[in-house]
């Protein structure tokens, strides 16, 4: 006789891969802290030249995006990220109320002031290259902290891919001005991302709901064969026929 099969499934990540996993979200964040620095940089100078709201507007994000990776960054170099958790999720939280607060006060500014901007090349290079590479440190930043359960850096790779959101908006608001002279789509659509999205991302973050479905990597299951167990009173009874 056999026992029943007992499926053992292992919890988390093994210590060894969280270690791995940390070492992996210190190089994200630090990856994406040096391309926000240059891109803030780069966006404010072309859109003081261009008197572009919106890429002025853009540089400013990329600040407060900084904000909100060093805040991860601060967290994963301490021996007990998970210690400092919640602050962590706090200033990402901040961070994106203050991004709706500021692009919907640009986006109404240049609405009802109604200023036009110059064609700005360097503008829209900057917001293509954002497109292509947010995304990309995005999905890996969640990816890494939905395996560690780390709502932190899950909250804050949202940030980054609102960052693609506000890059795909800069790029078409730069290049339908160009083309039709129509001032006002720019704005018109970063409102509703700043009004909407990082609103509902920041409480998301302040209540710690950034990370709702963990997904670790799936293992194996080992199955267990437990040993038959026999009665006593049936040992019995076979002796008893012998």
């Amino acid at each position: 006789m056999t026992g029943p099969l007992i499926q053992i499934t292992p919890a988390g990540p093994s210590p060894q891969r969280r270690t791995a996993l940390h070492r992996r979200v210190r190089l994200l964040v630090a990856a994406t802290i040096t391309y926000n620095v240059n891109e803030a940089v780069v966006a404010i100078t072309a859109g003081t030249v261009a008197s572009s709201t919106a890429l002025i507007g853009f540089g400013l994000y990329s600040v407060i995006e900084v904000s909100s990776a060093a805040a991860v960054a601060w967290q994963f170099t301490g021996k007990d990220p998970q210690r400092r958790e919640r602050a962590a999720l706090r200033v990402i939280a901040v961070s994106f109320f203050a991004l709706a607060v500021y692009v919907s006060v640009e986006s109404i500014r240049a609405l009802v002031g109604g200023a036009e901007a110059e064609h700005s090349g360097v503008g829209l290079i900057l917001a293509a290259l954002s497109l292509a590479i947010m995304p990309g440190l995005s999905y890996a930043q969640r990816r890494a902290g939905r395996e560690l359960g780390s709502r932190s850096a899950v909250a804050d790779s949202k940030q980054t891919l609102l960052c693609t959101y506000l890059s795909a908006v800069l790029l078409v608001g730069l290049a339908v001005n160009s083309l039709f002279g129509w001032s006002w789509a720019d704005p018109v659509a970063a409102l509703v991302i700043g009004s909407v999205v990082a609103v509902k991302e920041g409480r998301e973050a302040w209540r710690g709901d950034a990370c709702c479905a963990l997904a670790p990597r799936r293992r194996r299951r080992r199955r267990v064969r437990m040993p038959a167990v026999v009665h006593p009173a049936a040992t019995a009874c076979g002796s008893a026929r012998t």
